[in-house]
């Protein structure tokens, strides 16, 4: 792997989807992208060893922000939840570091498509935008599901008995808003925690399903001041150099999708709390929006906070 002489980049680390930093889920974004090789790409990523690392380039369509490539330790992904938000917020800081002015949106164009991510400001005692301090995005795709997948196959896969899951809602099912993923039910909180990837069982069943992980999740009660469902959620991605990730904000976003479309209450808007990332010490909260209008789904939106914690240069000069 060749690299150009003198080859310098920029690059942050942000923490996604939480207040406080040291916790939520790492994020390595690397400026200046351009003249970048996929494979150059992927050996940084692997370098950060991060759940995921993001690129920036120029947009094909000058009406967008930015291409944004995604990579996790070894392989690219078409769209990532917690990699839009961290690059919007880091983009978003850069601008007004530099006394730009920032735009409310940024359009990232993706494989999966264009993602549209809002950005979030502190709001002032007058009313007035303050600091950037985070990001919402929107799905890029409608959401799609696979036929049901055994309970016995995806407890496997989460070192669970098959009775620790629940199939009334919905049996464990392939959905996707822009990246799949195996979505699962557990029953209970503390079943959720003794959760363990099974690499072998990842390695047997995932693949034939056209997923790399899974996002079990568990039903809390809603939140009564706020009127938001409450989740708690764990992801596995073995088979991509991830044994846990801290958030999954593209997991999220497409269970949210699944668990909107299973509702069978009236139209309207619903708000969603998702915990992730305790049993790992990175707490991380994910805040979701559903809406249905007329009976159509319209794209979940989700929602977090972020925490700025490095920045430098990579120096490629000499790497072969």
């Amino acid at each position: 792997m060749q690299l150009e002489p003198q080859a310098r980049r920029r690059y942050c680390t942000v923490d996604v989807f939480s207040d406080r930093l040291f916790g939520g889920n790492p994020l390595a974004v690397v400026l200046d992208a351009t003249q970048l090789s996929t494979a150059q790409m992927q050996a940084i990523a692997a370098e950060f060893n991060y759940s995921e690392t993001t690129f920036v380039l120029p947009p094909a369509d000058p009406a967008h922000a930015a291409q944004v490539r995604i990579f996790t330790p070894r392989t690219e992904v078409p769209f990532a939840g917690h990699p839009n938000v961290g690059t919007a917020f880091v983009l978003a800081r850069n601008l007004a570091a530099a006394g730009a002015a920032v735009p409310g949106q940024f359009l990232f164009e993706e494989r999966a498509g264009v993602v549209p991510v809002r950005v979030l400001f502190d709001t002032g005692a007058a009313g007035q935008a303050g600091a950037v301090i985070g990001a919402e995005l929107q799905s890029p795709q409608a959401l799609t599901r696979s036929a049901p997948v055994s309970l016995e196959a995806a407890a496997a896969c989460l070192s669970l008995p098959a009775a620790a899951l629940r199939s009334a809602v919905h049996a464990p099912v392939v959905a996707s808003v822009g990246l799949p993923f195996l979505v699962a039910e557990v029953g209970t909180r503390a079943a959720l925690a003794e959760a363990r990837p099974d690499a072998a069982a990842h390695a047997r069943i995932l693949p034939g399903l056209g997923v790399d992980g899974i996002y079990a999740y568990v039903r809390d009660q809603d939140d009564a001041a706020s009127g938001a469902a409450v989740l708690h959620a764990r992801m596995f991605a073995p088979l991509d150099g991830v044994p846990e990730d801290p958030a999954t904000g593209s997991a999220t976003a497409a269970a949210l999708a699944l668990l909107a479309e299973l509702d069978p209450s009236a139209d309207g808007e619903r708000r969603w709390r998702v915990h992730q990332g305790d049993d790992m010490g990175r707490p991380s909260v994910l805040l979701g929006t559903t809406t249905r209008h007329r009976g159509r789904q319209q794209p979940v939106r989700l929602a977090g906070r972020c925490v700025p914690a490095l920045s430098g240069v990579i120096e490629l000069t000499g790497a072969s």
